[in-house]
């Protein structure tokens, strides 16, 4: 009891950070995306920590709690999108490496993951194209826009591992479990 007493605590202050980091994404509109993506983090936290269960359960915390307090409900459209990503990639990491933890996984995992985010992606540039582009919406764009995601992705994920690594992996140390 003791222990889901911490884990409730911890979960708690990551959903108040990752919120404020929601509302700062409108509030500083330069930094939209670095805001939105540093959300999307918190995820990844909770299920690095606690499991995919407890991660999706933050991650549905999230979003609702988003909805009701972010100024721009289209930026919960996309930090759902970038948290789902990163919840389903460590979902599938985990089931991949039960099922055999000795086979090198890299390049399935990899694919499984360009296959989830344009599960994601493409249907939001085809029917919500006012989350990416404000002008006027021709096919030119809408490729331009899928050639874009799937770079976007790559440093997305890139910039998710080395968070993961380098930055979490300082911090949670700290973390009494």
């Amino acid at each position: 009891m003791h222990v889901n007493a911490k884990k409730m605590a911890f979960l708690g202050l990551l959903l108040a950070i990752c919120e404020i980091l929601l509302v700062l994404s409108k509030v500083i509109d330069v930094s939209t995306l670095f805001f939105l993506a540093a959300a999307s983090f918190c995820t990844g936290i909770a299920v690095r920590e606690y499991g995919i269960s407890m991660g999706f359960g933050f991650f549905l915390a999230s979003e609702i709690l988003g909805l009701i307090l972010a100024p721009d409900k289209l930026y919960c459209v996309t930090y759902g999108i970038m948290a789902f990503y990163i919840w389903g990639s460590d979902a599938v990491w985990n089931k991949m490496t039960k099922k055999d933890a000795n086979k090198n996984w890299t390049k399935q995992f990899w694919i499984v993951k360009y296959v989830l985010f344009n599960i994601m992606y493409i249907p939001a540039v085809l029917f919500l194209p006012q989350l990416f582009y404000s002008g006027t919406y021709h096919t030119g764009v809408k490729i331009a826009l899928i050639a874009a995601g799937q770079i976007i992705l790559f440093v997305f994920d890139k910039a998710y591992c080395y968070f993961q690594s380098a930055i979490w992996g300082k911090y949670r140390k700290f973390l009494e479990k």
